[in-house]
């Protein structure tokens, strides 16, 4: 859905959901509204990410090739990606493996890998301590791959060189919280909200609008603008969007 219906902005933000969440309950559950309240200039469009591109392995080319290599060649030059659980893994995963491929991502409670990998991290003292593993990881050992990854997120000049700006959000009582906040002392205290609760819709919710009102998002230049209309679920080869 567009900021305006005058006019396209030139930044969009890609939403992916949780596992076995459908796109539609961003809307929902209010993210688009708290978009629009604060008078953004970005686009929304909702992707259907199932979860078993997750399973099969399919999910990294199939949002480059089915959603981002399109919205860029419809002049799109800034995307981010806002991803809920998986949807939050997805977006990490996808920045791993196609470097520069978004100008920023937004994690709210996102699945960061297995708990016996993040106690490792622990042990060692946190994500800054930890040695990660030499030599090639199989596929499969995806999450051994990430943290490495999310690692360079703590020299923060490397950062701001080399990833796009990372924000992350989570409840305190969150299941996947343990690794949450292994990632959380890597980044810039401005970069990290929490939020009472666990693994649900309305601790996300909450984090959302939060979030919203720091992100490095443009304003729309006219007062007041049109409500944004809102197009019906389409397919789009094997992953369906809304826009």
């Amino acid at each position: 859905m567009p900021a305006s219906t005058k006019s396209r902005s030139e930044t969009l933000m890609v939403f992916l959901p949780g596992a076995f969440l459908h796109p539609d309950e961003f809307e929902r559950e209010g993210f688009v509204n708290a978009v629009r309240e604060r008078d953004l200039a970005a686009d929304v469009l909702l992707v259907h990410a199932d979860v078993s591109y997750y399973y099969d392995q399919t999910f990294i080319e199939r949002l480059d090739s089915d959603v981002l290599r399109p919205q860029r060649a419809r002049g799109y030059s800034a995307i981010w990606l806002v991803g809920i659980s998986i949807g939050g893994f997805g977006a990490l995963i996808h920045e791993l493996a196609r470097p520069g491929g978004v100008d920023g991502i937004v994690a709210l409670a996102p699945y960061l890998g297995r708990r016996p990998l993040g106690a490792e991290i622990h042990k060692a003292g946190g994500l800054r301590a930890w040695k990660a593993p030499d030599g090639p990881l199989p596929d499969q050992e995806m999450d051994r791959k990430l943290w490495p990854w999310l690692q360079q997120y703590a020299d923060s000049r490397k950062a701001q060189k080399h990833l796009p700006p990372l924000y992350l959000g989570f409840g305190l009582a969150d299941r996947f919280a343990s690794n949450h906040k292994l990632l959380a002392e890597a980044l810039p205290s401005d970069h990290v909200f929490t939020t009472e609760g666990g693994h649900d819709w309305p601790q996300w919710s909450r984090l959302w609008k939060k979030m919203l009102d720091v992100l490095p998002l443009p304003a729309v230049s006219h007062q007041p603008r049109p409500r944004p209309r809102i197009r019906p679920a389409q397919a789009m080869h094997p992953m369906a969007i809304a826009a």
